[in-house]
């Protein structure tokens, strides 16, 4: 089994995967239906078992998504369903729980809204920290939406199907909201990305030249459903520093508004309070 999994190791390296010997236990993990942490209990692979790895090696080679291969994704202390037709959840997008965490605890049942919810990453992670609070998922790509479902109705988050940039998505809930949460698409046309990046569905990772095409519709529905001094917390692309906030600004219903970076010092998430719910746009 070494052999097997140096030689895996070695042909994902040489693929670009930047995690070669990770990405090759994890696959093997799954092939044989076990926790990573167990590999060395395992001294040799049936032939089955090595087919089907070796598969799984060369996809992963043609820089397949790993959560494809596997059908899941870690997200905090989450295990979500994803594939093809939905964006694949990033460790950096955790942060935003973290930002919203306190404001959620110093409530007795907030509610929450995840737009642009995706796999439902962010509601589930909620639903699971958070289990007194009433969350909701909005979405309205038709092939994220069973990913969204599978992940988000066992954590008891409520799928909405809606988009962000309809005057108001959740009209029963406007004025209501504790926090609103969203990991909207915001990455400028044209810019390089990963090969795994590329299977990730085009609309939910790019947003216009300068990658703020959906992110101004996600501040204006978030005012829409915000009470007063409730929280919003938007993730954004590491050149929105400036433009983020000055959309919030631009608003006039928003105070408390802060940038925030990310575990490698690159900004990543801007902070808003909303300021009176009587000039809601």
């Amino acid at each position: 089994m070494r052999a097997a999994l140096g030689a895996a190791t070695a042909r994902l390296s040489a693929a670009g995967v930047a995690s070669p010997r990770v990405d090759a236990e994890l696959l093997l993990a799954f092939v044989l239906n076990v926790e990573r942490s167990r590999l060395p209990l395992f001294d040799a692979l049936t032939g089955e078992d090595e087919q089907g790895f070796l598969e799984l090696v060369a996809a992963r080679a043609q820089r397949v998504p790993l959560q494809h291969l596997v059908g899941a994704a870690p997200f905090r202390h989450a295990l979500l369903r994803v594939g093809a037709g939905v964006f694949v959840p990033r460790p950096e997008t955790e942060l935003l729980v973290d930002a919203a965490l306190p404001a959620l605890r110093a409530q007795d049942h907030p509610v929450v809204v995840d737009l642009c919810a995706g796999s439902g990453a962010l509601a589930v992670a909620v639903a699971q920290e958070v289990p007194q609070a009433r969350v909701f998922a909005v979405e309205c790509d038709r092939d994220a939406l069973p990913w969204l479902r599978a992940n988000a109705e066992p954590a008891g988050v409520e799928v909405v199907v809606g988009d962000v940039r309809d005057p108001a998505p959740l009209p029963a809930l406007r004025g209501t909201v504790d926090v609103v949460l969203s990991n909207p698409p915001y990455v400028p046309t044209g810019t390089a990305v990963e090969p795994e990046v590329r299977a990730d569905p085009s609309a939910a990772v790019f947003a216009g030249a300068d990658g703020l095409d959906v992110i101004p519709s996600v501040i204006r529905c978030a005012a829409e459903l915000l009470r007063p001094r409730g929280l919003v917390v938007v993730e954004h692309d590491d050149t929105h520093a400036a433009a983020v906030p000055a959309l919030f600004a631009g608003e006039g219903c928003w105070e408390d508004v802060s940038d925030h970076l990310d575990l490698s010092g690159r900004p990543r998430y801007t902070l808003a309070r909303r300021s009176d719910a009587a000039s809601a746009p």
